[in-house]
């Protein structure tokens, strides 16, 4: 499984290069790199839907995939043309743009901080015959589990998400090739926490390929 492909900058900021360039929830985008094919926003939280970084990475024709709750604050806010903007709901699947793109519902189970009837989302994108998964900030729900992927990205971060050893769990359960931890070492989490998650999920499943990226 190559994973060079993927890079996380900061929280939940993901690249995933390929025959399209996709970004998912970008967050301080130091570089105007303009190269953006689909830019994916999970939620409307500040270090998820974060305007100015979209601006340094959109072109012309980007495609902004977003929920549709958050159609109204997308459309004025994200800079791209309404034209060039999809808006779904969780549990959907479409394909545009030479990608299949399924929205898989994202929440909290027990926490005030993502509730599912704010109809937010992750997603599972096939690139490339390669499935990925970015959860986006969610707990362990009975939607995530159905998921299946090769390469998981998922936040271990805790108190707003899960933590390392629910996301160890899961991802044990769920058995995708490769798994790269997200959601820790800023605003939530320590930067240990990636290798505290690698240990556990080895203790749980050692055929399962690891990479830290932050």
């Amino acid at each position: 499984m190559v994973l060079e492909n993927i890079t996380v900058n900061t929280q939940s900021s993901i690249r995933i290069a390929g025959a399209k360039i996709l970004y998912f929830d970008p967050y301080l985008i130091q570089n105007e790199t303009h190269d953006a094919d689909f830019i994916f926003i999970t939620h409307e939280h500040y270090d998820h839907f974060e305007p100015e970084s979209v601006a340094k990475l959109k072109k012309e024709d980007t495609i902004l995939v977003a929920p549709e709750s958050m159609k109204k604050k997308a459309l004025s806010e994200s800079g791209i043309a309404a034209e060039n903007c999809l808006f779904y709901q969780p549990g959907e699947t479409h394909e545009t743009g030479g990608i299949v793109i399924e929205t898989i519902p994202a929440y909290n189970k027990m926490k005030p901080f993502h509730t599912k009837g704010k109809k937010w989302q992750g997603y599972v994108v096939t690139l490339d015959d390669t499935r990925y998964y970015v959860a986006g900030d969610t707990d362990v729900n009975d939607e995530i589990k159905k998921v299946s992927c090769d390469v998981a990205l998922v936040p271990i971060g805790g108190f707003y998400t899960m933590d390392g050893k629910q996301a160890a769990e899961y991802i044990a359960q769920i058995k995708p090739k490769a798994v790269i931890p997200t959601h820790y070492g800023s605003i939530v989490g320590n930067q240990t926490d990636g290798e505290a998650f690698q240990k556990m999920l080895e203790s749980l499943d050692s055929s399962i390929n690891v990479a830290l990226k932050l």
